[in-house]
């Protein structure tokens, strides 16, 4: 399963990251989509990327087949997983476009420079279930995209294309977008406040100490219970100055809601755990990173493949 999130710095740059949760990797590193790429798609017209893109990735034959990833407009995209309640098409439709779902976060990226651009676009788009090649399967996903301004969230389900406002900019996994929000209803009393003491009878209570007032947000690893604790964060933490101290609220949100491994396990007896948890900044285009076995935070640019050919991906070298 997963988490992500979306918030602005102070200064009203957007930070977006992501837990990747899951019981086994598959050779995903992060490396950037230079600007120009020859984006090849099966339903559409190839194209060449308007835009450079750096993030987590499978390579598979020089095709970026992203996780999560940001551009060079300050545009970001992730996919998480979302059995039971995505469906997409089995054909391409006709007067659609037409994108199969481990293309989507490259076109995301590669096409539009902000979250109206992509909303736009989506009015018009069909998701196929269509495999990147022989022996590979199909994800069951939906999706949160960001920049500065705002998110959104799409879903592919089976009355049809859902492209949704987020107002708490945060998306776990199922059940959809709609039933999280309303779930939040549960919490409205929480708060971070210290609470007053309170009279009951002849007694006075006093709190034992800070945290009184989150009583109830969930902490387990459930689907709803991430939702309700990330928005909770994301909606509390304090507003932050600067690259460095972001980055650090992004990890310190996301490390709050982290699988650990022995906590969950999958229907097919192996555990869950966070892999990598990631942030990407729209301001400088840097892309952090940290696994679960190495909690050590590096980052790689989209300035890495400034003068890279445009039709290889680049994996550079990590920065600390």
């Amino acid at each position: 399963m997963c988490t992500g999130v979306r918030f602005n710095g102070a200064e009203g740059g957007m930070y977006f990251g992501r837990n990747l949760d899951w019981s086994c990797g598959y050779g995903e590193k992060p490396r950037v989509m230079p600007k120009g790429f020859p984006a090849r798609y099966q339903f559409m017209d190839d194209a060449p990327a308007a835009h450079a893109a750096v993030g987590m990735c499978v390579d598979y034959q020089n095709y970026p087949m992203f996780f999560d990833c940001g551009n060079d407009a300050g545009l970001a995209v992730a996919g998480l997983n979302f059995p039971g309640y995505a469906a997409y098409a089995d054909a391409p439709a006709e007067g659609k476009t037409n994108v199969c779902a481990y293309e989507f976060p490259l076109w995301v990226a590669a096409t539009f420079a902000s979250v109206d651009e992509a909303e736009a676009a989506l009015a018009n788009v069909a998701v196929v279930g269509a495999s990147a090649g022989e022996g590979l399967g199909v994800s069951c996903l939906h999706w949160i995209i960001g920049d500065a301004t705002r998110s959104i969230v799409v879903e592919s389900r089976a009355d049809g294309m859902h492209v949704m406002d987020d107002p708490v900019d945060v998306l776990t996994n199922q059940p959809s977008l709609e039933w999280h929000l309303e779930n939040l209803r549960s919490y409205v009393t929480a708060t971070s406040d210290f609470p007053a003491n309170a009279q009951w009878g002849r007694a006075e209570l006093a709190p034992y100490g800070a945290g009184a007032g989150m009583r109830g947000i969930p902490g387990d690893c459930y689907s709803p219970s991430r939702f309700v604790k990330a928005a909770y964060l994301n909606a509390n933490y304090p507003a932050k100055s600067g690259e460095k101290d972001n980055v650090i609220r992004m990890f310190r949100t996301l490390e709050g809601v982290a699988m650990v491994e022995g906590a969950a396990r999958m229907g097919n007896g192996d555990f869950e755990r966070t892999l990598y948890t990631s942030c990407f900044s729209g301001q400088t285009g840097r892309y952090y990173w940290s696994t679960y076995d190495d909690p050590a935070i590096r980052y790689v640019s989209l300035a890495d493949a400034a003068d890279a050919p445009a039709d290889l991906l680049v994996t550079p070298e990590p920065r600390a």
